[in-house]
């Protein structure tokens, strides 16, 4: 069975990454490459790099054919566009710089480390109005908020138990 590390791991065999301050770079120097962000329509309304347009993961595919509610016209006519997908981390956007290439297209990139890494090399980002959204805000947001449920029980501190476990004195 593959976890998502696998999945993730197998598709960065064949996607080229980008590490955030080359796009950075690339964006200054004026390069134009189509930024694709793969995240939740909430989680980008929050904060997005400038100039991204936002395709959730979960419509990729129809967004990238013709003659679905979903279609992208950008994307449904732009297999050969220079794309950089973007997520919050660069495992989404792994995952979907893969498909994309099984889909034709031929220069598509993943950034690396994602909108984290972005915010964390002081790159800008935005919020839904296009207001720019502070490094320091951005990091809180970004960041991880596992509730103890979330977490591997076997990396759990000794007693921890999920909501609704029952100790093994109830069982």
């Amino acid at each position: 069975m593959k976890r998502y590390a696998d999945l993730v791991a197998d598709a960065l065999t064949r996607v080229k990454e980008i590490q955030p301050w080359d796009l950075g770079k690339q964006l200054a120097a004026g390069s134009e490459p189509v930024l694709l962000d793969v995240r939740e329509p909430a989680e980008y309304a929050v904060l997005h790099i400038p100039g991204a347009i936002n395709v959730p993961r979960g419509i990729l595919e129809q967004s990238c054919e013709w003659d679905f509610d979903e279609t992208q016209p950008l994307l449904a006519g732009g297999r050969e566009l220079d794309i950089v997908v973007i997520c919050r981390s660069g495992y989404r956007s792994a995952l979907v710089a893969d498909v994309m290439q099984q889909m034709g297209y031929t220069r598509v990139v993943s950034l690396r480390s994602g909108v984290r890494g972005w915010n964390d090399s002081d790159q800008p980002l935005v919020d839904a109005e296009n207001k720019p959204v502070d490094g320091d805000t951005a990091e809180e947001i970004l960041g991880p908020h596992l509730r103890p449920d979330q977490r591997n029980p076997d990396q759990r501190s000794p007693g921890q138990r999920s909501p609704g476990q029952r100790s093994p004195k109830q069982s």
